[in-house]
């Protein structure tokens, strides 16, 4: 029900020499990205960095002559040291809240690009992409933490820089009194660096890994915790079972991450010893030979300060370097979604131009990707330009299906489509929607204004109130427009402060006048988008539809006989395939089907 069982381990690492290279790249395209949201961040970040990492060790120096003149009871030079301290830690003070500024200000920048980003990609989609449960593993996986890693990484990047350049400075120093510490200072951190490396790579693949069990647990917060959903979870008392599929679910994360985390306690703190260990001992040696008087007091402050400090800045590179390692990972998910292709893919068919109007289905087939069954196979049909067609099927027949190919959303997976004798993957999308008004069953209810509601079906004329007086009368919603407190202005929903939510008749009737926005489309759809209506409105829609698209191309779907045999033309669907069509009259005399299943409808009106 969740997923993998959590005795299965998350898949295994790939090898060193490919990471190393995969994060040498993902870190190029991550500066670029970044670079491209705030060049003169960017900038001011690599500044401030360079400048901060050259005072730390300054100010060891510093240090070693104030104590030396202390020692020397030059109390004027002591002071003067103090004060050019104090002016370094100032300045240090101050590029350190300069670099934060600098982070703020470029994260805040950085996270409003890459979310529109995210959502640009998802525009450009296609319908079967959100179909795909793979497809929102790779969504979700993108969109955690999109905002934060980026930056990080930068950051990360510039961290290295900044206590390389510091380290540098305190290896100068202490090279002077003895290359072995040096050597110790860089060896002995480098354990730690190695178990943290692996367990971020370790965190990342069982994050990766229960992507699916963790939109779950989204979904599931979602269904407890949203209007839309609140009626049933509580007529049918689903909320102790679902609520009990969530802590479950949740316990069982919180399980692998306690688990992990104390792995990864455990070894760093054991590691870490290490370098503890090579400090103190580095510790003795330097006040053994302080007190052989091989040291002043003043070179012993030095000494131990710039190992100390240089072994944090070693460690801090370590560090920093495990950070971008366990970032560029995270940014291969984001890089990963945004090169997924979007082009559609081009058959190797003749692009000739028939000489008719109309729509042509030639052969198609089409399968749902994943999917062993035919949802339509060797559909053949011709629909003249200004024949109102009728599709009849039971639910599964694949009616959808064939209004979603005709609308451009899903590509035939066998043969071909074409409009005005060209095929539908030769035209220009926005020109083909263009020509095209549909309303689906399941119809988007915004919850934003009821203009909105209504324009959204031509948004470039969202402020043309004569269209939409237009639209609203011919999807029969004056009515409830007259009913709201701030007409076609009102707030509609619940989410909303001062929202009014509508009845499912309203909503449909909102639906319906928002396909009549297109008026310049010359194919009209109804797919089913009646049902909330009683009979009576529902005849009285399509008697409207009818009279408003002559000269039109029309296709409809209806469970309702008495609306079905206004169409010129009726097609029935079963299993993908056409079984029938020709006109009402034609259907009832064959006897097959379609009389069998208007016999049954006829007799519950009886």
């Amino acid at each position: 029900m969740f997923g993998p069982p959590p005795t299965q381990a998350p898949p295994p690492a790939p090898r060193l020499r490919v990471r190393l290279k995969a994060s040498v790249l993902r870190s190029r395209q991550t500066l670029g990205l970044v670079w491209r949201s705030s060049p003169l961040g960017t900038l001011g970040l690599g500044a401030l960095t360079v400048l901060s990492a050259s005072l730390p060790p300054l100010v060891a120096y510093v240090g070693k002559l104030i104590v030396d003149a202390v020692v020397a009871r030059d109390s004027s030079r002591a002071v003067r040291f103090v004060m050019l301290e104090l002016a370094v830690v100032a300045t240090m003070a101050l590029l350190e809240r300069s670099l934060g500024l600098v982070r703020q200000l470029v994260g805040a920048r950085l996270g409003i690009d890459v979310n529109l980003a995210i959502l640009e990609k998802a525009v450009t989609l296609e319908l079967s992409h959100f179909e795909d449960s793979e497809f929102y593993d790779k969504l979700s996986r993108a969109r955690r933490e999109a905002s934060l890693r980026p930056l990080s990484l930068i950051e990360s990047n510039f961290q290295v820089l900044r206590h390389v350049l510091t380290l540098a400075g305190y290896i100068v120093l202490l090279v002077r009194f003895s290359g072995f510490m040096v050597l110790g200072l860089l060896i002995a951190t480098v354990p730690a660096f190695i178990a943290e490396a692996r367990f971020s790579g370790v965190a990342f693949r069982l994050r990766n890994w229960r992507s699916p069990d963790t939109r779950r647990l989204i979904y599931l917060e979602y269904v407890l915790a949203n209007d839309e959903h609140a009626k049933e979870v509580k007529l049918f008392g689903l909320g102790p079972t679902l609520l009990g599929r969530y802590r479950s679910l949740s316990e069982r994360f919180y399980a692998e991450d306690r688990a992990l985390a104390v792995r990864r306690s455990i070894w760093g703190y054991g590691l870490s010893l290490v370098s503890t260990a090579v400090f103190y001992g580095c510790y003795a040696f330097i006040v053994g030979a302080t007190v052989a008087g091989r040291l002043s007091l003043g070179d012993m402050t030095l000494y131990l300060v710039a190992f100390r400090q240089g072994q944090q800045s070693f460690q801090s590179i370590l560090t920093a370097v495990g950070s971008m390692y366990e970032d560029t990972l995270y940014m291969s998910n984001l890089f990963e979604y945004l090169a997924i292709p979007t082009e559609r893919s081009r058959p190797g068919l003749p692009a000739a131009v028939l000489a008719e109007e109309g729509i042509r289905f030639e052969d198609v087939g089409f399968r749902y990707p994943g999917a062993e069954r035919w949802a339509l196979r060797n559909v053949s049909l011709f629909i003249p330009k200004g024949q109102s067609l009728a599709l009849v099927g039971e639910n599964g027949a694949g009616k959808t299906t064939f209004i979603k190919l005709l609308s451009g959303l899903y590509e035939p997976t066998e043969g071909r489509l074409r409009l005005d004798g060209r095929d539908l993957r030769d035209w220009d999308p926005q020109a083909l929607l263009a020509r095209i008004g549909v309303i689906f069953q399941d119809f988007n209810q915004y919850q934003l204004a009821l203009r909105e509601n209504v324009a959204f079906g031509s948004v470039d004329h969202l402020e043309d109130d004569l269209l939409l007086t237009r639209a609203i009368e011919q999807g029969g919603a004056r009515e409830v427009v007259a009913g709201l407190p701030a007409g076609v202005d009102t707030q509609l929903g619940r989410w909303f402060k001062e929202g009014v939510d509508l009845s499912g008749g309203q909503w449909q009737k909102v639906a319906l006048s928002r396909a009549f926005m297109r008026d310049q489309a010359d194919i009209l759809i109804l797919d089913e988008p009646t049902a909330a209506l009683d009979a009576e409105a529902e005849h009285a829609v399509f008697q409207r539809f009818r009279s408003l698209a002559q000269g039109r191309t029309t296709i409809l779907i209806s469970h309702r006989f008495p609306t079905v045999r206004m169409a010129d033309r009726i097609v029935v669907l079963e299993g993908g395939l056409i079984s029938e069509e020709g006109t009402h009259a034609e259907l009832l005399a064959n006897g097959a089907r379609y009389a069998r299943l208007f016999a049954l409808q006829a007799e519950g009106y009886r």
